[in-house]
């Protein structure tokens, strides 16, 4: 059975500390809305035995959220490291 991905684990991070980022940061908020939705879709889908393309698609958007949220605490309020250099 399907279950949620654990986002606090990846970011190496405790949920309590990404909660106090997010206090001061919209920007964090917003994307991790954005993932929970999203890896919500992801065990939907696989739940559903929907077709390998939409749950690879769904996985692939939750990873570019994930990056994003890693950007986000990493470098807050900019686009990433790249856009210092």
């Amino acid at each position: 059975m399907p279950v949620p991905h654990n986002l606090y684990a990846d970011l190496g991070r405790s949920k309590e500390e990404v909660a106090k980022l997010q206090q001061t940061n919209s920007r964090l908020q917003s994307l991790i809305a954005k993932y929970d939705e999203i890896d919500r879709q992801v065990v939907d889908a696989e739940n559903a035995s929907a077709n390998d393309d939409v749950v690879n698609d769904l996985k692939k958007r939750r990873l570019d959220t994930k990056n994003k949220i890693v950007q986000e605490i990493e470098y807050p309020g900019t686009q990433g490291a790249a856009k210092n250099f």
